[in-house]
């Protein structure tokens, strides 16, 4: 899977080609992590034939659709769960972001595997990923913003203008 863009998430369900003798085939729900709807399908058939020995050509896609986030306007923090294959073997992680929405951290995610870990995207396997709340956070990085009197200071601010001269008796004024 090539990581391009946002990636969005999508709840694909499907199930065996029903046949004579199973009429009623049971349906296998996931939520998976693509750029779009035709990766997010094959990404199914993937986990399908490794899970439930279920191919493509034995089955069908009764539903693709988007999820949206509930709240997108909210800060979240973010933990994920996943597994990957290294160069030496299998690893099982988690890991923490802050961000706007699941998919969004699930993005940044990817990106950080890849830089930290060298991880292709193919090799990366989000098993969970849920919003966790402030208490349950386990990073540093991610703990440091829950402070209520977080301030971001502006220590050397320099004025940019087109009609300020170039040189001016007095020394400009950099701390507000």
């Amino acid at each position: 899977m090539k990581t391009k863009g946002q990636l969005k998430e999508y709840k694909v369900i499907g199930r065996r080609n029903p046949s004579e003798t199973l009429r009623n085939p049971p349906l296998y729900r996931m939520r998976i992590f693509a750029p779009d709807e035709v990766c997010a399908k094959s990404r199914f058939w993937y986990f399908t034939s490794k899970l439930k020995k279920l191919k493509k050509a034995a089955g069908e896609i009764v539903s693709c659709s988007l999820v949206f986030e509930r709240s997108p306007l909210k800060i979240k923090n973010i933990g994920i769960w996943l597994r990957y294959d290294s160069r030496s073997g299998t690893h099982n992680m988690y890991r923490e972001y802050r961000d706007l929405g699941i998919a969004g951290a699930v993005t940044a995610c990817y990106r950080d595997m890849a830089a930290r870990h060298r991880a292709r995207a193919h090799s990366i396997h989000i098993m969970k990923a849920e919003e966790i709340p402030a208490n349950k956070c386990r990073r540093p990085h991610v703990k440091q913003f829950h402070n209520s009197k977080i301030r971001f200071p502006l220590p050397h601010r320099v004025m940019r203008s087109n009609f300020r001269s170039t040189f001016v008796a007095n020394r400009p004024n950099t701390f507000y």
